[in-house]
């Protein structure tokens, strides 16, 4: 299986920089996995596709402003960096530019000396170890100082940094938001809870691992970054039971797909979990858990597109990618969604 089977040709204009006013008037294309069959919403229109008894499985997580700007200390010389993953209290993975200078002991100040990192180690794909000191709380200073970390395709600054969070986000700790569920509002998900849709909430911290390009030819020979899920009692219960009455189980999106399908054993009901997960869905896989998947439009040759290729199938996929390009859907982040059922 080749990365290129997974391309497409998008132009650049359909790459949305900005998100729409109004978040679940974004389109919503729905696709029959078994047929192929795709029909044109909005996402308000996703109620429906849902039943009573169905479940939607949303992902908790909230994105924290990992992007800092600093200074080597002596030298004065910028640096940039990402937090990516949280190692101890005040250690985290990161990546660092520019990386050629950026050896052990380089010591970096962030808000003239309010913040300063470390550099104590250097691991896979070049991500440093930084420790940080500082007096007081981290997230404080890092509300402070940090910015949203924006995919390098979206080029527009984001006036509202709460537009790059879902609206049910509680626990901080992604470097990248769960996208798929950007377009749900307040409204929309009393009026799926009310129609008798129960909601399953998981955790699962987006690191950039998920977008980064597939370097290899070979889709086997691609390596996935870790990442940290939770997943509780009540949302075990709720799949459970969906399950066990014959209802959906519908993941929004790829991060709450991953999941579910990390904690999963086959033929076997779903237990609490925490851990770490490097779990890579491509073609061929069988799904132990979800049934239907609410998506955007992802990056050609990505783990994401793979994902949904394995869901319904890579021609199905593919051909969809297409009359969305025809019919000048938005793509990525802010763009459109799709409904995989």
């Amino acid at each position: 299986m080749r990365v290129s089977d997974f391309d497409y040709n998008l132009p650049e204009e359909l790459i949305a920089q900005d998100p729409l006013e109004k978040r679940s008037n974004s389109r919503l294309m729905v696709l029959d996995k078994q047929t192929g069959e795709i029909t044109h919403r909005h996402f308000y229109d996703i109620k429906d596709y849902l039943n009573p008894g169905d479940c939607l499985v949303i992902n908790n997580t909230r994105v924290i402003p990992a992007r800092l700007y600093g200074a080597r200390v002596g030298s004065g010389g910028k640096v940039e960096i990402l937090l990516l993953k949280r190692i101890s209290d005040n250690q985290w993975e990161c990546l660092v530019k520019p990386g050629k200078k950026a050896r052990p002991g380089m010591e970096i100040s962030f808000g003239d000396g309010l913040l300063m990192g470390k550099i104590i180690d250097i691991v896979d794909d070049g991500d440093r170890i930084i420790e940080f000191s500082y007096e007081g709380i981290f997230e404080e200073i890092l509300d402070k100082l940090g910015e949203m970390p924006l995919p390098p395709y979206i080029t527009h600054r984001l006036e509202d940094r709460n537009r790059y969070q879902t609206v049910y986000a509680k626990f901080d700790g992604s470097a990248a938001a769960p996208t798929a569920g950007l377009h749900f509002t307040p409204e929309l998900l009393e009026e799926i809870r009310a129609m008798g849709v129960n909601i399953a909430e998981v955790t699962l911290h987006v690191g950039l691992g998920t977008f980064r390009p597939v370097k290899e030819d070979n889709v086997l020979d691609h390596h996935m970054h870790s990442e940290y899920y939770k997943i509780d009692q009540k949302a075990c219960d709720i799949i459970n039971e969906t399950k066990a009455r014959g209802g959906r189980v519908i993941s929004v999106g790829t991060t709450s797909t991953r999941t579910l399908e990390s904690a999963a054993e086959p033929g076997k009901p779903l237990v609490p979990k925490s851990d770490w997960t490097q779990i890579f869905i491509y073609p061929g896989y069988e799904f132990k858990v979800i049934d239907a998947l609410i998506t955007n439009f992802h990056l050609p040759q990505s783990t994401l597109i793979m994902l949904v290729s394995a869901l319904a199938g890579r021609e199905h996929v593919l051909h969809a990618y297409e009359e969305a390009v025809k019919d000048k859907y938005r793509f990525f982040s802010f763009g459109d969604a799709m409904l995989i059922e």
